[in-house]
């Protein structure tokens, strides 16, 4: 009996904007080279993404931060909050900065930064098409505390608005998502959850899918901003302090 190969997945649909086109050229010759990545358009601004989403439909939207008109920022924030919106991976200069971790809230899928090897961007687009997020919890940590310590202190003994709003919006999941959730936050792979919390990997990526469509949040990236905001990566979760 012959095998019959499974079919090949059909390309990822790659949208590139950036306000230089020496940048966008360069991505262009770097990512078309890759057989299973097809540039389907690129932009100079973030006001032509809506356009171009509309009429291009790619899956993913490598998008720069500081454009003229309307900025990557603010481009991925309306972009994310459209249904069936493609992943956006923020490409940015700066490896800590409040504007990289405000995209992360919208919804990025994560960053990669201009000067990052070819190799490495074109396995960034492949994981956001995938649905799994471009940023190590270790760089995501980062990003917090820089933040963080730029932060000014609030006023008065009451809790920093931010972190009211996390503890509440956790506190309407269940125990079991709570703990998922706390180890998505502390940077623990599916098959780690599973082994701490003794499930199965599916169970775990049940809990992963309630737990964003609970809270309304696009990716695990902001689980972990969430549970952040909290105060709660201070706490000892499924695998202690490791």
């Amino acid at each position: 009996m012959t095998l019959t190969p499974p079919p090949a997945l059909p390309p990822v649909r790659l949208l590139v904007v950036d306000d230089d086109p020496l940048v966008r050229a360069g991505l262009a010759l770097m990512l078309g080279g890759a057989e299973d990545i097809e540039i389907v358009g690129e932009g100079a601004d973030g006001d032509e993404v809506p356009g171009l989403v509309d009429r291009l439909a790619p899956d993913v939207v490598l998008m720069d931060i500081r454009m003229p008109r309307v900025d990557g920022l603010t481009a991925t924030e309306r972009l994310r909050a459209r249904p069936g919106a493609p992943e956006v991976v923020v490409l940015t200069t700066f490896h800590a900065d409040e504007q990289v971790l405000r995209a992360l809230r919208a919804g990025a899928a994560g960053f990669v930064l201009k000067d990052t090897p070819p190799a490495e961007i074109v396995t960034a687009v492949r994981r956001v098409a995938a649905g799994d997020p471009v940023l190590s919890p270790a760089v995501t940590r980062q990003l917090m505390a820089h933040v963080s310590g730029q932060e000014a202190p609030s006023a008065g003994p009451q809790e920093p608005p931010r972190r009211a709003v996390a503890v509440r919006r956790l506190a309407g999941l269940a125990e079991r998502e709570r703990e998922v959730a706390l180890a998505v936050g502390q940077g623990s792979s599916n098959a780690e959850i599973a082994a701490a919390l003794y499930m199965s990997v599916p169970t775990v990526k049940t809990h992963v899918s309630r737990i964003l469509a609970k809270l309304g949040l696009n990716n695990r990236v902001q689980i972990a901003l969430l549970v952040h905001d909290a105060g709660l990566l201070d706490l000892p979760g499924p695998e202690g302090d490791a």
